[in-house]
């Protein structure tokens, strides 16, 4: 079992290793540590599940140049994001910024735990309500139907 769970760490574990080639890695160990931060919140648009750090598709390799070419121009961490988003849109985000365009996104779970919360209550409430007491016309509609089903 233990040789398995090697022989699985061994195989997978080189694939989950980032793609960055050698020629794209900025000299500057600084710069290289920005933009590998910056490239793992960035979504390849072809692999979509991975950031292009971790894509080995062409766009993927683009995006982690134009992101190291924007860093050693001197933008900031959030000028480089901004900048692509404004091309590719927020669906280039791995984790969407919180918005007004992304309320939905980020209150969904929440607003389901509510609804849920609300149905479970309801339906509670009314499980509770089949226990209460009859009234006096229930009495005496169910004695009737009785007496009915007693000359039957």
């Amino acid at each position: 079992m233990i040789r398995l769970v090697v022989l699985f760490f061994a195989v997978l574990l080189p694939i989950g290793a980032a793609a960055v080639e050698p020629d794209e890695m900025l000299s500057d160990p600084a710069l290289e540590a920005r933009a590998r931060e910056i490239s793992a919140e960035l979504r390849c648009m072809v692999c979509q599940n991975q950031s292009i750090d971790d894509s080995n598709a062409d766009l993927a390799r683009d995006l982690r140049l134009l992101v190291r070419d924007r860093l050693a121009e001197g933008d900031s961490d959030d000028e480089v994001i901004d900048y692509v988003v404004s091309r590719y849109g927020e669906f280039v985000l791995l984790k969407p910024r919180f918005s007004p365009h992304t309320w939905l996104l980020w209150g969904a779970p929440a607003l389901l735990i509510l609804l849920g919360a609300i149905g479970l209550w309801r339906l509670a409430a009314a499980r509770h309500g089949a226990d209460r007491p009859l009234s006096r016309d229930e009495e005496l509609r169910l004695e009737k139907i009785l007496s009915e089903t007693d000359d039957h």
